[in-house]
């Protein structure tokens, strides 16, 4: 007796890796153009960010499996990342001053460079897109 074979759906071709890695360094090339912090910019991560979140609303994507428990490690993980969410709401709520700067602040002289906002831009975009898997 034969067993019938379950179709398992492919991801679509343009969800690939392959395809996707090269439409997010054009992007980045392209967001890095844009001034830091301006109105253009600002509205080309709504645009960036309204079309993966409507991607991942309507299910166009194929999702990957969740882990089944958290690794045990991930508390050492989220102990730096709730320090430095706490100094940056607190300077935010306490007004930014040049003693105590955000980590907004501090990034500027950085991202003033074309280099380093479309390495930023690509980070955003990949990290984005897993959640988007998810």
């Amino acid at each position: 007796m034969d067993q019938p074979e379950l179709a398992v759906p492919s991801a679509p071709a343009w969800s690939r890796p392959v395809v996707m890695m090269p439409i997010f360094t054009v992007a980045s090339l392209l967001g890095g153009l844009l001034p830091s912090f301006s109105i253009e910019a600002n509205l080309y991560i709504f645009a960036l960010g309204s079309v993966m979140l409507w991607l991942g609303l309507s299910q166009r994507v194929p999702r990957r499996p969740p882990p089944r428990r958290l690794p045990r490690g991930l508390v050492w993980w989220l102990l730096p990342v709730g320090v430095f969410v706490f100094f940056e709401l607190s300077t935010f709520a306490f007004g930014s001053t040049e003693e105590y700067p955000t980590l907004s602040l501090l990034a500027d002289p950085v991202l003033d460079h074309y280099v380093p906002r479309a390495l930023v831009y690509f980070g955003w975009l990949s990290g984005f897109w897993g959640l988007v898997r998810r």
